[in-house]
């Protein structure tokens, strides 16, 4: 029973997977260090651009997870997740731009990931394809 996970497991962490999984790691290090110190030290300054960062940080670690994982079960949740991120990341990335005042501070999908070199943006879309894409490779 362990087989088809293990195998599961290899598609998903192989070439641009294996990218994947860095960069979520990296990303959930980054969001969760940055949250955890903002909101230990200046959570009334602004509670809400700090509450999204680590909402973020939370969603960055469980796609790490689901990666790592592999499996069908954690390649669908990584999926789902990595929408709902994009789609965190459109609302919030126009929500900054349409209402700077809104977010005193930055968040990690602050203008789209601009901070983090639009990364928060493109990391959810190139995770969908891959996740669409080793299911296809899976099935054949």
């Amino acid at each position: 029973m362990s087989e088809p996970n293990a195998v599961g497991r290899a598609r998903l962490v192989q070439g641009p997977g294996m990218l994947l999984v860095w960069l979520y790691g990296v990303m959930s290090v980054g969001a969760v260090s940055r949250s955890v110190y903002q909101i230990a030290t200046e959570y009334d300054r602004a509670p809400l651009a700090y509450t999204l960062s680590a909402v973020a940080a939370v969603v960055y670690a469980f796609i790490t997870y689901t990666l790592f994982r592999g499996g069908e079960t954690a390649r669908k949740a990584a999926l789902v997740c990595c929408a709902a991120e994009l789609v965190g990341v459109l609302t919030v990335g126009t929500w900054t731009m349409a209402d700077p005042s809104a977010f005193p501070d930055a968040t990690v999908w602050s203008d789209y990931g601009l901070g983090y070199l639009l990364i928060p943006v493109l990391l959810p879309v190139t995770g969908i394809v891959w996740l669409r894409r080793s299911r296809r490779t899976a099935q054949a």
